[in-house]
């Protein structure tokens, strides 16, 4: 499984479908409705990212597999946090130490 892509890539990605692994074969469609500001410190990293599905199935807190066409598949923890006539939406927070080259 790939690295967890950065702030930039989720941010290049906005309104596009994440497929999100309920189990090996079956998948469930969000959409990444919104990517927070990062904020930047010396020492770490901040974000987060929230994903739309639908009404009809509900994901439980924990460690989710994602796939998309483009930034491949990784994990995340994701939290519900929302529900509407729109669907219900997830959040996923990112507190990490930046990389250095």
């Amino acid at each position: 499984m790939a690295d967890l892509p950065q702030h930039v890539a989720f941010a290049a990605h906005l309104k596009t479908t994440f497929r999100v692994y309920l189990d090996d074969d079956n998948t469930l469609d969000t959409t990444l409705v919104e990517v927070s500001e990062l904020l930047l410190s010396p020492r770490q990293e901040r974000f987060s990212i929230v994903f739309r599905g639908p009404n009809e199935t509900l994901l439980d807190q924990g460690n989710r597999r994602f796939s998309h066409d483009q930034l491949g598949e990784f994990e995340l923890f994701l939290v519900p946090i929302s529900r509407t006539d729109q669907g219900t939406d997830y959040e996923a927070v990112f507190n990490r130490i930046p990389k250095t080259d």
